[in-house]
C-alpha cells in the first residue's frame, strides 16, 4: 500500500492543528483533507472514502465522540484516532472503549504521529493481506482437482457437497491411489472450517510411540529425545479438520486413545496430566476392508461406528476409464507448466494403450507414467513409446505357454495388482482362502 493511496482526514476546529497536521502527512506522502466541524467531515465522507481519521473531541455542535459513531456508520474499515487534550484523556479512555484505535494529546509530537500512522498503515497492509488470502482459499473451494465427468465421480461431487458443510465425521474408502487425500482437502476447502488448518497424519508410517506422540504432543522429557514442548496433530488441527490416512493401519491400543478423543474432544499431552480441549472435524480414509478387520478382531467395533458416519467411495480408475483422456490432460499440461516443455499433445496410439491400461495404482500410477513420459518424450506430443514398458506392453501380453498354471499365474498376478496386493481383498475376488492365495503366490513366485 503506497502512502499516496492512503487517506487521512483531519477533524479539528483549531485552524493551526489542521495545517500542522496536514503539512506533516503530506509531507510524508499521504493524501490528507481536513475538515473544521463534524458536519464538513460527515458530508466529506459521503463523497470520499478514507483509511485514517483524525478528530478532536472537544468541538462546537457535535463532538467528536459523536461523530466517530456516525463515522463508524458509515464506513466500519475507518480507523480513528482521537485528539484531546490533558483535561478529556477520561473521554479518550471512552472512545478507545467504542472503538477508537488511539488518542494522542495536544501540544502534538510529530514523530510520535508519524510512528502512529506508519503502524496503522501497516495493520491496514496485513488486513488487506488477509483479505486477498481469503479470497484465494475461496477460489479454491471448488472441485477443480477432482477431474472427470463420468456417473461414479458426479456421484462423489454429490456426496462432497453433502457433506461439506456440516462437521459430520466422513470416511473415504478405495484402493491406493485413487485420490483419497484430495477429496478430504477439498470437503476441507468447502468447510465453514476452510480458513484452518487441515492436518493430515499418515497412521501407516510411524510406529505407536511415534504415532502418539505426533497426535497428541508431549511434555519437554516426557521420554527420552523430548528436549522442548511439543504441540500434537489435534492441538494444531484446533478449529480446522484432522485427516487420518491409512486408519485401519491403528494398533488396538492407539485405537482407543483414538476412540476417547473423538468422544470427549480432550486429549493429555505425553507426559502431562492437564487436558487439552480441542473443536476439530475428523475426516479418515483407508483402502483396507474394514468390517473384514472388526470380525477379525483387529478393529475396534465402536470406533468403526464412530468413523463411519458418512461413507465416501471413491471407484478405481479401471471402472471410470471414461475419465483417463481427461485425466491424461491435466497432467499433460501440469507436467508441461512445471518441466517448462512444450508437450500439449498425446497421439491416439498412446491414448488408447492409457485406456485400455487397468491401472493398478489408479490415478497415483496414472500420473507417473504421464511425467515419465513427459521427461522422455520430444515435442509436440507423447507417443507410445514414451509410456512406462509395463503400461505400453501390458494390453498385449501374453502367457508364455498354454498351460493352466502358466495362465493361472498371470491372472492371479492381475488380481493382486488390481486390489495393490490386499491379500483379504485379492483372495475374495479369486474365491479362493487366503492360505491357498499365500501359497500360490509362493508357489509362482510373485513377489
Amino acid at each position: 500500500m503506497e502512502n499516496i493511496n492512503f487517506g487521512i482526514l483531519i477533524v479539528d476546529d483549531e485552524k493551526i492543528v489542521r495545517e500542522s497536521l496536514q503539512k506533516w502527512f503530506k509531507e510524508d506522502g499521504y493524501t490528507v483533507d481536513v475538515a473544521e466541524s463534524a458536519a464538513e467531515a460527515l458530508k466529506k465522507l459521503q463523497i470520499k472514502s478514507y483509511d485514517l481519521a483524525f478528530v478532536d473531541i472537544k468541538m462546537p455542535g457535535m463532538d467528536g465522540l459523536e461523530l466517530q459513531r456516525r463515522l463508524k456508520e458509515i464506513d466500519k474499515s475507518l480507523t480513528v484516532v482521537i485528539i484531546t487534550a490533558f483535561a478529556s484523556v477520561e473521554s479518550a479512555v471512552q472512545a478507545l472503549k467504542e472503538g477508537a484505535y488511539d488518542y494522542v494529546t495536544k501540544p502534538i509530537a510529530p514523530d510520535e504521529l508519524s510512528h502512529l500512522v506508519s503502524n496503522v498503515v501497516n495493520q491496514k497492509k496485513i488486513l488487506q493481506e488477509n483479505i486477498q488470502l481469503r479470497q484465494k482459499i475461496d477460489e479454491r473451494t471448488q472441485y477443480d482437482e477432482i477431474i472427470g465427468e463420468s456417473q461414479q465421480i458426479k456421484k462423489v461431487f454429490e456426496l462432497i457437497t453433502s457433506v461439506a458443510k456440516t462437521d459430520t465425521t466422513v470416511l473415504i474408502r478405495g484402493e491406493s491411489g485413487t485420490g483419497k487425500e484430495l477429496v478430504a482437502r477439498v470437503i476441507h476447502a468447502n468447510s465453514s472450517r476452510k480458513y484452518f488448518p487441515i492436518i493430515p497424519v499418515n497412521c501407516g508410517a510411524l510406529n505407536d510411540n511415534l504415532l502418539e506422540s505426533e497426535l497428541f504432543g508431549h511434555e519437554k522429557g516426557a521420554f527420552t529425545g523430548a528436549q522442548y514442548r511439543r504441540k500434537g496433530k489435534f492441538e494444531m488441527a484446533d478449529g480446522g479438520t484432522i485427516f487420518f490416512d491409512e486408519i485401519g493401519n491403528v494398533s488396538n491400543q492407539l485405537q482407543v486413545d483414538l476412540l476417547r478423543v473423538l468422544e470427549t474432544r480432550q486429549f493429555i499431552r505425553l507426559g502431562s496430566e492437564q487436558l487439552i480441549n480441542v473443536d476439530v472435524r475428523v475426516i479418515c480414509a483407508t483402502n483396507r476392508d474394514l468390517e473384514l478387520a472388526v470380525r477379525e478382531r483387529k478393529f475396534r467395533e465402536d470406533l468403526y461406528y464412530r468413523l463411519n458416519v458418512f461413507t465416501i467411495f471413491l471407484p478405481p480408475l479401471r471402472e471410470r476409464r471414461t475419465d483417463i483422456p481427461l485425466l491424461v490432460q491435466h497432467f499433460i499440461q501440469k507436467f508441461s507448466r512445471i518441466m517448462n516443455k512444450p508437450i500439449a499433445q498425446i497421439d491416439p496410439d498412446a491414448m488408447d494403450v492409457l485406456v485400455r491400461y487397468d491401472w493398478p495404482g489408479n490415478i497415483r500410477e496414472l500420473a507417473n507414467a504421464i511425467e515419465r513420459a513427459m521427461v522422455v518424450g520430444k515435442p509436440p506430443a507423447i507417443k507410445k513409446e514414451d509410456l512406462p514398458f509395463q503400461i505400453s506392453v501390458s494390453n498385449g501380453i501374453k502367457p508364455s505357454s498354454d498351460s493352466l498354471e502358466e495362465i493361472e499365474r498371470l491372472h492371479i498376478l492381475k488380481v493382486l495388482n488390481q486390489c495393490n496386493w490386499n491379500i483379504s481383498k485379492a483372495a475374495g475376488v479369486l474365491d479362493i482362502d487366503r492360505a491357498t492365495l499365500y501359497n500360490k503366490i509362493s508357489r509362482y513366485k510373485l513377489r
